[in-house]
């Protein structure tokens, strides 16, 4: 009798406690348990802080919930924070980090990036417009910059496009962004680098599939920065990775030239922990669609030096198939990309 006496009064104060620990919690949501946000790294960290604060306001303000921005130190850590926190995560990655993150631990793609109106994007293979390499095959042997291992058109889709070509790259260094890569292509670090495209903006007849990468005569130093702080050549808005350092380098486009795109690619995602609770969920992509017709998106994720993203539209997890069966190909492991 003692025994099981003394056995209802240990199962009653472990309830008592697990109660107290989620009051102490709070729900999610609340200022004691936020909703954790993470942003891959791909740009610098603190315009994605920044531009993450302006999201998370407004979305407390739309749904009273409470949310904590992150930028992880990688790709990888990326997807580690959100298995970690199933329940309580949602995160901006891009295709290959959604597939690996899927594969791991069940994430949950809910939307993707639309910029522009394209739902892909592409990576562009990237020179200094002296160098004498002029053809994919001229990239054998030249050292290769890349932001990420992690990064799905910075290292994934160029391994791919280049171990199919059987181009094997010389020297490879990661640099950590999409910025530094051009950086270090612009300095003379790296023979090549592999960053994100997207078109340029062309007044009057739009940029389409097939088009050239640069659709522009160069031979006449036409770029310049606009008064509205943006990276044109004429009358074209240059909106690839070259833009992003056009502060420090506003000859980049000058410098830098684009050798070759790539096969298109399935824009980044939205994405939710495998556990987080559907009608939250709800709530959030409602705010986030209404926030995306908003001014303070082009301070936040739709700015040029963040995203870039112009909106989000809805898309399934097969949507993501052919980056896996990119990865079945070569045999690609969640290792061999987040070594």
């Amino acid at each position: 009798m003692r025994k099981s006496m003394a056995l209802t009064l240990f199962m009653v104060l472990l309830a008592v406690m697990s109660f107290q620990s989620v009051l102490a919690q709070g729900e999610l949501g609340s200022e004691a348990n936020p909703i954790q946000v993470f942003f891959v790294p791909s740009v610098e960290a603190q315009t994605i802080t920044t531009g993450g604060e302006v999201m998370a306001q407004a979305l407390k303000e739309a749904t009273g919930l409470n949310f904590q921005v992150s930028v992880p130190t990688s790709y990888a850590a990326t997807v580690e924070a959100m298995c970690a926190a199933p329940d309580a995560s949602m995160g901006f990655i891009p295709a290959a980090g959604y597939v690996i993150a899927n594969n791991r631990c069940g994430v949950e793609v809910a939307a993707a990036a639309v910029r522009r109106g394209w739902n892909v994007y592409w990576a562009a293979y990237i020179v200094r417009r002296d160098s004498p390499i002029y053809t994919y095959g001229d990239l054998a042997g030249k050292s290769w910059a890349y932001p990420d291992a992690g990064s799905t058109s910075g290292y994934i889709v160029p391994s791919v496009e280049l171990k199919a070509a059987g181009i094997e790259p010389g020297e490879r260094v990661e640099a950590g962004g999409h910025n530094q890569v051009v950086q270090a292509v612009y300095s003379g670090e790296a023979d090549f680098g592999t960053t994100f495209y997207s078109p340029p903006t062309v007044p009057g007849a739009p940029w389409r599939i097939g088009d050239l990468a640069e659709p522009y005569d160069l031979t006449v130093d036409e770029s310049r920065i606009g008064e509205d702080g943006n990276l044109y050549v004429g009358d074209l808005r240059i909106l690839d990775a070259r833009a992003n350092i056009r502060e420090t380098a506003p000859d980049v486009v000058d410098q830098v030239r684009i050798l070759r795109l790539s096969a298109p690619i399935p824009n980044d995602t939205l994405s939710f922990g495998p556990s987080f609770p559907a009608e939250l969920r709800q709530q959030i992509m409602d705010a986030l669609y209404a926030f995306a017709e908003t001014d303070a998106w082009d301070q936040s994720i739709g700015s040029e030096d963040f995203y870039g993203w112009s909106g989000l539209a809805p898309i399934t997890d097969a949507g993501y198939d052919p980056v896996r069966l990119q990865f079945q190909i070569l045999g690609l492991t969640e290792e061999d990309i987040f070594k």
